[in-house]
């Protein structure tokens, strides 16, 4: 079992699903919290009952699945709903992501959280051994938002100002990837840092 866990968090469009994809490619394992949020509200999880009980069925498709897109339109539009929704399902992801580092093979392992600044960053995760930031700057993340879903600049810089400021997550990071450039550069970072993560991990 790893002991040395590092998140990796960023704002949307930043470039973090590329990250973690370079550290898989590297043999980390990587526990998503996406997929977490996916799992646990699956059929027969008793998060999704709750999320019935609380917003009613309309929000449960005819296979029993939870509507995520009605839900993230609700959500998105009304701040009591969504910190609902958060307290339902917040506990049950870290958890999820808890267990499954625990599980992880390997020197170290890497939990993707996005909201990891929102969500309390290491007082609310006291297990991550360190956290590594993929930063961009605004202009970059409404552009790729512009590009990669079709958003409208109002739409993709509503987006990014739901999130955390940039300042707000450089100011939880122990290390940063500016992900300004190609993909290469990218990978090249990712592989920097996991050399020196592997010497953190033999100290852990």
């Amino acid at each position: 079992m790893a002991d040395f866990i590092v998140a990796v968090t960023g704002g949307v469009a930043s470039g973090k699903s590329a990250a973690t994809r370079a550290f898989e490619a590297l043999g980390i394992t990587v526990a998503d919290a996406d997929v977490a949020a996916r799992a646990v509200v699956e059929p027969g999880q008793p998060a999704l009952a709750e999320v019935a009980a609380l917003f009613g069925p309309a929000f449960i498709q005819p296979d029993g699945r939870l509507d995520r897109a009605a839900m993230r339109e609700r959500v998105f539009t009304d701040p009591a709903a969504k910190t609902t929704l958060e307290g339902v399902l917040h506990p049950r992801i870290r958890a999820w992501l808890r267990s499954t580092c625990d599980q992880a093979a390997g020197p170290y392992v890497v939990a993707a959280i996005p909201l990891l600044a929102e969500g309390g960053a290491k007082a609310t995760y006291p297990w991550l051994g360190r956290v590594l930031v993929v930063d961009v700057p605004t202009e970059v993340q409404i552009a790729r938002l512009q590009q990669r879903d079709g958003s409208t600049p109002e739409f993709a810089g509503r987006m990014v100002a739901a999130q955390a400021s940039r300042a707000q997550r450089l100011a939880i990071a122990d290390d940063v990837i500016v992900n300004d450039g190609s993909l290469a550069q990218l990978e090249a970072a990712v592989t920097r840092l996991h050399a020196r993560y592997l010497g953190l991990a033999t100290r852990a």
